[in-house]
């Protein structure tokens, strides 16, 4: 996710000389400078210096990374954080000082500047931290504002969601090879068809039922595939799986 949204700022004009990375092994800052041309300093320095700073690391190493920079952090210093389960007050408590922390919960999508970000405001973060985050982050997607309480909800729905659509890709796709289909072309007709539904249901306004009661004609073909779906209850897997990953997020921020 570090790394996405670094292409991403790049994409949306940001100058590579504006952008300090940081990376734990020599090969990884290698490749950051060579594919993006920004410069690759320690933590330290990072802290140090930049007007902004962006956490992105995996949950359990965010602990040694604040107890890192926490020496070099002014307090008036702006720090996202996008690590999930990650709390606020997790980085507050080990950042020591009145430091502004938004949380953030992007997703993958953010490589083709269609993410969907939420953000959240620490103790300390005001109005126009969000309003920096915002600007950092709406190049790249769209941006919400949630409470911190949300969080763990958002991280399940849209910062997994990526990974629970192309599940249901790949599985539509293994449904049309078995009807005899060619991969290549079962992919292109279902790709096209989700990107086609997903435009109508952001576009037009209408209640996602509404859309499906549209393609759902009485004794048809798509109602006996929603039968068998609701018979196998898909609806209810669903529910349970994000349920499960809001708990594991949970699960990551207690430790």
């Amino acid at each position: 996710m570090g790394e996405a949204l670094l292409s991403g700022l790049v994409r949306a004009g940001r100058r590579p000389g504006e952008i300090m990375a940081t990376a734990r092994r020599q090969d990884r800052a290698d490749a950051l400078r060579d594919r993006y041309g920004v410069r690759v300093v320690d933590n330290a320095e990072a802290a140090k210096t930049a007007e902004t700073l962006i956490l992105a690391v995996k949950p359990q190493d965010m602990a040694a990374l604040l107890a890192e920079i926490a020496p070099y952090v002014p307090a008036d210093r702006l720090v996202i954080s996008v690590a999930a389960g990650i709390t606020t007050a997790f980085v507050e408590a080990r950042l020591g000082a009145a430091v502004p922390v938004v949380r953030v919960m992007s997703n993958t999508p953010v490589l083709v500047d269609e993410a969907m970000s939420v953000i959240s405001a620490g103790a300390h973060a005001g109005e126009e931290h969000l309003r920096s985050t915002e600007a950092l982050l709406r190049p790249v997607g769209k941006v919400l504002r949630i409470p911190e309480s949300q969080q763990d909800a958002a991280t399940a729905l849209s910062g997994s969601g990526p990974a629970y659509f192309f599940y249901l890709v790949e599985a539509m796709v293994d449904a049309g090879i078995l009807l005899g289909m060619p991969r290549a072309a079962a992919l292109d007709m279902v790709t096209q068809s989700i990107v086609g539904a997903a435009i109508m249901l952001r576009d037009s306004g209408e209640h996602p039922v509404i859309l499906r009661e549209a393609v759902t004609s009485p004794g048809g073909t798509t109602i006996s595939a929603i039968a068998m779906l609701e018979r196998h209850k898909v609806r209810a897997a669903f529910l349970d799986a994000i349920e499960a990953a809001r708990d594991r997020s949970r699960q990551l921020a207690s430790g």
